[in-house]
């Protein structure tokens, strides 16, 4: 396992002893790193036990002991000021798995970084705590597949149903979610086209009335409910009444997509981020 701890100024290799013999050394005894706490509601009534009423996910708390080697004292010193550096920001926390896929989450400092200045002439161990307010680690790599465009190719091979024609595009599309909680896809259609349609796999729907031009686009973000154009400008109000926003489960799924009137300039492509609750 390997971490880094970063800032808008600064990235922090949390393996660096251990590659190159000085930097800083994540030690055995991280915390907040495999499933979140929850807060859960029970409804009790007046007869025997309660009833679950659902929960919420908590914020996650990370220690880290650190163990930070310099070449001299002097090195030691500009060490525990670029950890300053990068702990008075927003930081990001990012973990690397054995594939080298890299998994991050927002975090601040919320406390620890206590440093014993007599401690040693180039060593020093110190335990800094991190509070991340989304409990998911979010692949840094969005999975993508995209049908129509000139370069384009098939959705995962699987889109041959699905063929951009002079009138429309429709079929069904495969989506592989790596993570172990529920992603959100983001779709970004490139015109001429009109009336895009999303369905997930349990029937939720998502259906945009509008008409693309040639080189338009239209932005559905499911994460955060918006549907933009290419400019950035609000294109909520052409959906069909009742839109459902949704999300793709953990491992492989089915998809419907559909966009009509279309050329062979039309592209739709669908990404996601998976996310992760345990990085281990």
């Amino acid at each position: 396992m390997r971490l880094e701890l970063s800032s808008g100024s600064d990235r922090l290799d949390l393996s660096g002893i251990e590659a190159d013999g000085v930097g800083f050394q994540a030690l055995a005894g991280v915390t907040g790193l495999g499933l979140p706490q929850l807060s859960v509601q029970w409804l009790e009534g007046a007869g025997d036990g309660a009833a679950y009423r659902g929960r919420r996910v908590l914020p996650r708390d990370i220690d880290i002991p650190l163990d930070i080697v310099g070449r001299d004292r002097t090195h030691l010193a500009e060490l525990v000021t670029r950890l300053a550096r990068v702990l008075a920001d927003d930081c990001t926390l990012t973990y690397i798995d054995s594939d080298s896929v890299r998994w991050s989450t927002s975090a601040h400092w919320t406390g620890g970084g206590a440093i014993d200045p007599g401690s040693g002439e180039r060593d020093a161990q110190t335990v800094i705590t991190l509070r991340a307010p989304s409990p998911y680690f979010l692949s840094e790599s969005a999975q993508t597949v995209t049908i129509g465009g000139v370069t384009a190719g098939a959705f995962l091979g699987s889109m041959v149903a699905m063929p951009l024609s002079s009138s429309q595009a429709i079929g069904s599309i495969q989506l592989s979610n790596d993570g172990d909680v529920p992603a959100y896809p983001v779709w970004e259609v490139t015109g001429p086209g009109d009336t895009f349609k999303a369905i997930s796999p349990t029937g939720e729907t998502i259906q945009w009335n509008g008409t693309l031009g040639v080189g338009e686009k239209l932005i559905v973000d499911m994460g955060a409910g918006t549907v933009k154009d290419g400019a950035g400008a609000n294109r909520y109000s052409s959906l069909s009444t009742a839109p459902r926003f949704w999300s793709v489960r953990p491992g492989a799924s089915t998809v419907t997509a559909s966009l009509l009137n279309t050329t062979a300039a039309s592209r739709v492509t669908c990404a996601w981020r998976p996310r992760k609750w345990v990085v281990i």
